[in-house]
């Protein structure tokens, strides 16, 4: 009673005929099918991009750091130039400036506005740095700030990495949760369209057995047929899904926010691989259902 995926796509009238070519149940299962893969599509998408779009976020404040000086005016550039010279000679530190006017007016404009008067603001110095591999130790660095300029406080961005590092791999269990629940679905629903289109030919399938046909013979024209029917579909849905990802906005057109949406590089075959998963969940759905059918006849 064992029959082989591969063996259902050679072509066979005589046990197509068991089960109707159309009806509720081929436009049930084609449209279940591509429906799914449509979704599964977006929902692998969204999962990369999302992932991708944090990743990058925390990797580009991993290696930089922010050191934040507040005095009195008359002993900020003291206090500038003796964490200069301390950062100089610390291990672990590539490079370390501190950001002029115009820097700091640039990084409160999308706050504040072009206009803010930043020379007549009591603003803290900022003292930007990058780490050399293998990185430096935070924990010595605070506490020489500490004991050479009190006003100085290092930022190492770390409540800022873990956040994101988190909702990535947040994102990615969320993505493959989604996808589950996808194929679980997709499962249900070709057992139910398989169910009652054997229940639809119930007669028919108690006159083959009367004639000497066999259970394998009577399943693999089910299987066949919603296997091929899902296969239709989930090319179909996966299609279409594919081609409005392609079509959504680039990153010069939609702003910062949406750069990366979709697949990059070889990640667009992988949404290639899903009418042939489809296609297995419908052999496997189907030919389950098609047992249990046969076994209660016995």
């Amino acid at each position: 009673m064992k029959f082989a995926l591969p063996a259902l796509l050679a072509p066979d009238r005589q046990a197509d005929r068991v089960v109707p070519p159309s009806g509720f149940t081929a436009q049930l299962t084609l449209f279940t099918a591509a429906a799914m893969a449509f979704l599964a599509v977006f929902a692998l998408a969204l999962s990369l991009a999302s992932g991708r779009l944090a990743d990058r976020w925390a990797s580009a404040l991993a290696g930089t750091a922010t050191i934040r000086i507040s005095a009195p005016p008359e002993q900020l550039d003291t206090q500038v130039a003796a964490v200069l010279a301390l950062l100089a000679t610390t291990p672990g530190i590539d490079t370390a400036r501190a950001l002029d006017t115009e820097e700091q007016r640039a990084l409160l404009e999308p706050w504040f506005g072009p206009d803010l008067p930043v020379e007549a603001l009591p603003l803290p110095r900022l003292i930007e740095l990058t780490e050399a591999r293998p990185g430096y130790d935070s924990e010595g660095l605070r506490l020489r700030l500490a004991a050479e300029a009190p006003g100085a406080v290092l930022d190492d961005h770390t409540r800022w990495r873990r956040p994101m590092a988190q909702a990535a791999e947040r994102l990615r269990l969320l993505g493959a949760l989604s996808l589950i629940l996808i194929a679980g679905s997709t499962a249900a629903m070709i057992t139910l369209a398989a169910n009652s289109a054997l229940s639809a030919n119930l007669p028919v399938i108690r006159v083959l057995r009367l004639v000497g046909a066999k259970d394998a013979y009577i399943v693999r024209a089910f299987v066949r047929r919603f296997t091929l029917r899902a296969l239709s579909g989930a090319a179909i849905g996966t299609v279409l899904a594919m081609t409005l990802v392609a079509l959504l906005p680039r990153a010069d057109e939609a702003g910062a926010f949406l750069t990366g949406l979709g697949f990059q590089g070889f990640g667009w075959l992988l949404p290639l691989l899903l009418p042939p998963v489809v296609a297995v969940l419908a052999f496997a759905a189907t030919r389950a259902a098609a047992f249990r059918t046969l076994k209660g006849l016995t």
